[in-house]
């Protein structure tokens, strides 16, 4: 008698489903039996019913051990994929960056007058568009630091004239405190020498001192 094929779609009935269950848990854990031991491979079978009973198969000492030897194994297949994405990731921008400096390179050389053979007309225009923009970016820069440079003299300028005045004006006071000292000085010489000749007194005295008389000179005719 052939069977029929079975339609993999949820069993309605309880009963019905219940009975298949249990054949083919059976089943299932008979043929992972059989691999573990045909094969010498490790195996570990964890099966809940829809009840949520637990039928478990371990060819080693314990389902834990397979448990933990599978999330070890898991762990490094992660690290090596993603070293693996690192790697090509990284593979990818050094290439990416490689044609950026030949690009770059390519266009320094067309800039300084190099390489323009293999040049069309469109792509010399552009590059000759391309050196008028530069040009007056850089002339502007220039204008710039030139401005800047001419306000710093200016200020500077403007420092020196006020230091200037101010010494003069220093200078202007100190010469006007000479000359105060010098006249007050030269006062007290004109009063010292007219004092000194007001007490010089000439008179002449004959005979002894007892009966000494003054004589007088008559003045000159």
């Amino acid at each position: 008698m052939v069977r029929g094929k079975t339609e993999m779609k949820r069993i309605e009935n309880a009963t019905s489903r219940q009975v298949t269950f249990s054949k083919r848990r059976n089943g299932l854990l008979k043929k992972a039996f059989e691999l573990s031991v045909l094969c010498d491979a490790e195996v570990a079978l964890i099966i809940f019913s829809p009840r949520g009973k637990l039928y478990e198969f371990s060819s080693s000492s314990s389902i834990p051990k397979t448990v933990e030897r599978y999330q070890k194994r898991i762990q490094d297949l992660g690290s090596n994929h993603k070293r693996n994405d690192n790697s090509q990731q990284s593979k990818d921008e050094t290439y990416g960056l490689a044609r950026k400096i030949e690009h770059l390179e390519i266009s320094t050389r067309k800039m300084m007058g190099e390489g323009l053979d293999a040049s069309s007309i469109e792509e010399l225009q552009q590059l000759e568009n391309q050196l008028d923009r530069s040009l007056m970016k850089i002339r502007a820069k220039k204008y710039q630091l030139l401005r800047e440079e001419i306000e710093k003299l200016k200020e500077k300028e403007r420092n020196l004239v006020a230091e200037n005045k101010m010494l003069m004006e220093k200078c202007e006071m100190g010469g006007r405190g000479i000359v105060a000292r010098t006249s007050s000085s030269t006062t007290t010489e004109e009063v010292d020498i007219d004092d000194n000749e007001m007490e010089v007194v000439t008179d002449l005295f004959i005979g002894p001192p007892e009966t000494r008389h003054s004589k007088k000179f008559p003045p000159p005719n």
